[in-house]
């Protein structure tokens, strides 16, 4: 049986010249999809509300969102000096791209609107009260007390009672408090990195057996997925993992993965343990490659929804991948923050200085300012 290893050796063969490889099989006989991907345009994933009913964009709309986007002063914007959202601003959007505009309107290709179909009331219920721990949280900070867009739906008041209470589900996002690192967002964790993945670059190499796809995404938060191409059924349902667990088999030019088994640890949009994806990847030529992905949950969307990418090769020699997770190295921001926390809630426990629970700690993010909305999704 060839493993990972075998599986990159036989890769290095195909591909080491650095140049996408021109046949259009694998040596072995199955389709071959080596190589670096990427999607080059930038496309919603779900239709803004001002393009409904069109599939696609016309060239000149293009070219003048193109101008527009090119436009936007980003890394420019700063909050009010000294304030607390000045400094959670600190880290720029410099360290943001904005790639050219694609002329198709969304992502999704099902359902025909190019939306997420509705949450189901199970969903709706299980968000708005994942929603009100969050905002309690926040509710003695001037984030409420201005109410600002990030305590929407909240209220300003003295600290909540509730900031002793654990989350009601397992703590994925940025939480108004430190106390240990599951209060802060998985991407604060080196761990932002899931499926389904519409963004960065993958390279994939194959063998007999396997498909290994690597992630480069998130600011060094890569990871490594090796899919088994056989007949072998899903782990039982009680082993659970962060990227669930795939399974290939080929339909004709098409590898076509079944991926179950997630983790409660990790969320898409709403979607926890339930989630189901039915991927299809299809090599359309020598420099494009289809990505269609199916994702389902029926306790928390009313029906399936499809994305559709196409893929474009990149040059191996140009686009070198380093395959480790970087962002864990000298990664001092989490213990910073938590640090810091520390330091606060001893300051004021000698009345040196604000209550903890009245610091806006959730907030944060580059780019700030309806200067800077991206014209493509803003009203999205």
């Amino acid at each position: 049986m060839m493993g990972v290893t075998s599986a990159i050796v036989v890769a290095t063969l195909l591909i080491g010249t650095g140049q996408p490889a021109t046949s259009t099989t694998t040596p072995w006989g199955d389709p071959d999809l080596q190589g670096i991907w990427t999607d080059i345009y930038d496309t919603p994933l779900q239709r803004p509300a001002r393009f409904a009913g069109r599939e696609f964009l016309t060239e000149e709309e293009v070219a003048a969102l193109d101008t527009q986007r090119s436009g936007i002063l980003r890394r420019d914007h700063r909050e009010p000096q000294g304030s607390e959202r000045d400094v959670s601003g600190a880290y720029n959007a410099v360290f943001e791209s904005v790639k050219p505009t694609s002329r198709r309107t969304s992502l999704i290709v099902a359902p025909e609107d190019g939306r997420i179909p509705a949450y189901t009331s199970e969903a709706r219920q299980r968000l708005d009260t994942y929603r009100e721990y969050q905002l309690a949280l926040m509710q003695a900070t001037e984030t409420c007390k201005k109410q600002e867009p990030s305590c929407r739906g909240g209220k300003f008041g003295p600290p909540s009672p509730r900031r002793a209470e654990a989350p009601p589900v397992y703590n994925t996002d940025r939480l108004n408090r430190s106390d240990g690192p599951e209060d802060r967002s998985l991407a604060e964790r080196c761990m932002g990195a899931g499926l389904p993945d519409f963004s960065g670059y993958r390279r994939i190499v194959q063998s007999p057996t396997s498909v290994a796809i690597f992630y480069d995404t998130g600011q060094g938060q890569g990871w490594q997925r090796v899919i088994p191409v056989s007949a072998n059924p899903h782990l039982p349902a009680a082993v659970r993992q962060r990227f669930g667990d795939s399974r290939g088999r080929w339909d004709g030019k098409t590898l076509v993965v079944d991926v179950t088994n997630f983790s409660p640890r990790r969320e898409f949009r709403g979607s926890r343990e339930q989630l189901h994806l039915v991927e299809r990847w299809t090599r359309i030529d020598a420099t494009t490659l289809e990505y269609v992905v199916t994702v389902e949950d029926p306790t928390t969307w009313g029906q399936p929804w499809t994305v559709k990418q196409e893929l474009k090769v990149q040059d191996a020699r140009a686009n070198r991948i380093y395959y480790e997770p970087r962002c864990h190295e000298g990664n001092f921001g989490l213990a910073g923050m938590l640090i810091n926390s520390r330091a606060e809630e001893r300051a004021f426990a000698q009345g040196k200085g604000p209550d903890p629970a009245t610091r806006d700690n959730s907030t944060g993010g580059a780019g700030g300012g309806e200067e800077n909305t991206d014209p493509l999704v803003g009203g999205n």
